[in-house]
């Protein structure tokens, strides 16, 4: 199993080191790095299909893991491709940030953040990898539950995306928090969602030999929504766009688990 987990995966480095170098050529030429998002999130649509045709697990497997992780790649990465292309040339905040932080070797800054971001999404594959190796003839619970827990959460993530976006085009919506469906019990529950997502992942990969050790994935994921990239960058915007409004809402509305209001 270990050399055909390290050829894959060396396979897989080459690919995901090919598509953010492009990625990083189309961002310096349209001045905007925000589609290294749209790189990442499609990155599992690369490489789920090339571990299942070439990995010599169990055929049922290998198609459950792969349809789980193009899905989940899909569905994400056509959303934020339509919410960046809307908004160009205007680039997220986080990388108008990292622009100041680089001006001096902006182009160099950014193609080893590119790089470390491929480095992300490949180590995020392990688990569809450690599946599409397992020869074991047929499902175990542990993977059963896994691909509910996985289906529990890009749903929820689907239904908070499409709300927010429902809300952001009602006419009087700016300024305003949404606070309808899902947003009226949590903050973020396409965060949260996101969460469950990769801890199905998780759980799936279980079911195969040395699966448990890519409990790696859904921790990072967590972290980075809690402590990085995600709560906290997301409310600091939303507190100086919205001001008192969003402040009511952190008092009231539970950050990430979908929870009873507070009065």
């Amino acid at each position: 199993m270990l050399p055909e987990f390290w050829s894959l995966f060396g396979w897989g480095a080459l690919i995901v080191v090919v598509i953010f170098t492009l990625t990083w050529l189309l961002s310096l030429r349209l001045n905007n790095f925000s589609f290294v998002d749209v790189a990442w999130s499609y990155g599992l649509v690369f490489l789920a299909p090339l571990y299942a045709i070439a990995g010599s697990g169990y055929s049922p497997r290998k198609i459950l893991a792969t349809a789980m992780a193009v899905l989940w790649s899909l569905r994400l990465g056509s959303y934020l491709l339509t919410r960046i292309a809307r908004h160009h040339p205007h680039e997220d905040v986080r990388y108008q940030v990292l622009r100041k932080d680089w001006k001096d070797h902006l182009a160099r800054h950014f193609f080893f953040f590119f790089q470390a971001q491929a480095l992300l999404i490949l180590l995020l594959s392990v688990p569809v990898l450690l599946a599409c190796l397992n020869p074991a003839p047929q499902l175990s619970a542990i993977e059963i539950i896994g691909a509910i827990v996985w289906f529990i959460g890009i749903c929820g993530e689907a239904i908070s995306d499409a709300q927010m976006s429902a809300f952001k085009h009602k006419p009087d919506s700016k300024g305003k928090v949404c606070q309808e469906g899902l947003w009226r019990y949590s903050r973020h529950p396409n965060y949260f969602f996101e969460s469950t997502v990769w801890w199905g992942f998780w759980l799936f990969a279980c079911g195969s030999p040395w699966g448990w050790i890519t409990v790696y994935a859904p921790v990072m994921i967590l972290y980075a929504l809690l402590r990085v990239t995600g709560i906290p960058l997301t409310e600091k915007c939303a507190v100086e766009s919205k001001g008192e409004a969003y402040l009511e809402y952190q008092r009231t509305t539970s950050a990430f688990v979908p929870w009873a209001r507070k009065t």
